[in-house]
């Protein structure tokens, strides 16, 4: 396997990590604490071509590949992880599908403008009892003529209060299980769609997520994604993407835990030394970074499948699962060596492990990883 990044990729990577570390970073902490959407970082990626980074430059992206993505979004989730989630959530789960399922006209209506960023988009598939088993989904489209009304709740759905376009999944037919989803673009200002009040969470608080309510939503077929029936196919397609983005979002948190973590260990001192000088917290960072690496090889591996176009579903649960499971301990550490430290707000340790939380559970639960995984091994 080749290691080294090309021209282009080492370029990507530097322009997120200059933009992460200039003007993300400084205000990372007081977006987290006021729960603030970023509304002007936002507008910056979209500027820095960072909202469409693998979506061809005819359809308004950057033109880059899936590595190229997974460099950026680590850069700017190392800085602050709900800036990154909004950036994977309009590169992974809105573009990424338009850009595979879409009509050329389609492409021209919303890819484009997602993808240069003077739209923003979510992705709704997520229900109140509906989460890992897609199938469950109570959300109804209901053939009335050339329409479809829709009906029903979405829940946890990221950048939801401030999108102006849903991937929407419903169930057409719900006699027929996973066969009987299908996928919609809706403008999120279409009538009877309405969005609840964002949600208070543990991490991420920059990142607005929120339930969204279909009351008699009437669509036309020319904003069907895909087939009718064709919605599940749809939804693990951009979820196998997806948790590439999220294990990149992932290895971000666990490279500024253990980047935080070294340098405060360099700086403070305990029985007279330096405390990076003590072995305890020698193997802590040790493992950190070793960790951290291993992760890195794995996310990129996906990456570069689905770069080559290859069946990428195993290697992207593995990279999402372990990313994120590293992620949660390298902050869980970092915590413990700042120490009492780790436990205030005035440090960015506390939410780098408030953060890392979330990575186990959306775009699916790393249980879901472990099916998934052992499902690809069984075919084998």
């Amino acid at each position: 396997m080749d290691f080294e990044l090309t021209d282009e990729q080492k370029l990507v990577q530097k322009t997120a990590a200059d933009f992460a570390r200039n003007e993300v970073l400084p205000k990372a902490a007081e977006i987290d604490r006021n729960h603030r959407h970023p509304k002007e970082l936002v507008a910056r990626m979209a500027e820095l071509g960072l909202l469409g980074v693998a979506v061809p430059e005819e359809w308004g992206g950057a033109g880059f590949d899936t590595v190229s993505y997974v460099l950026a979004m680590e850069e700017i989730s190392r800085a602050c992880a709900s800036t990154g989630v909004i950036m994977s959530v309009n590169n992974s789960l809105v573009c990424d599908p338009l850009q595979k399922f879409a009509t050329d006209e389609q492409k021209k209506e919303f890819l484009e403008p997602l993808a240069t960023g003077k739209k923003l988009g979510c992705f709704a598939l997520s229900e109140p009892e509906a989460g890992s088993d897609a199938a469950a989904q109570k959300t109804v489209a209901r053939a009335d003529g050339d329409d479809f009304v829709i009906n029903g709740i979405k829940n946890w759905i990221t950048n939801g209060p401030v999108a102006d376009v849903c991937i929407l999944h419903t169930m057409t037919a719900p006699e027929k299980g996973h066969k009987g989803i299908t996928a919609f673009i809706l403008p999120m200002d279409t009538k009877g769609v309405r969005t609840g009040p964002p949600d208070k969470k543990l991490g991420i608080r920059g990142s607005q997520s929120c339930q969204i309510f279909l009351d008699d939503v009437r669509l036309s077929k020319h904003f069907l994604l895909g087939e009718v029936g064709g919605g599940f196919k749809v939804a693990m397609s951009t979820l196998d993407g997806g948790r590439i983005g999220i294990a990149a979002q992932a290895l971000g948190i666990a490279r500024a835990s253990l980047e935080d973590a070294l340098a405060y260990a360099t700086e403070r001192k305990t029985f007279g030394k330096p405390i990076a000088q003590h072995q305890a917290i020698q193997w802590k960072l040790a493992d950190m970074a070793t960790e951290l690496d291993a992760a890195r090889l794995l996310t990129l591996q996906a990456a570069v499948m689905k770069d080559r176009g290859q069946r990428h579903s195993m290697q992207s649960a593995m990279a999402k699962v372990f990313a994120s499971e590293v992620a949660n301990r390298a902050a869980k550490e970092a915590v413990q060596i700042f120490g009492g430290n780790g436990y205030v707000e005035d440090f960015p340790v506390e939410r780098h492990f408030r953060d890392a939380k979330i990575t186990e559970i959306y775009e699916g639960t790393s249980e879901i990883q472990r099916l998934v995984i052992a499902s690809n091994l069984l075919k084998e």
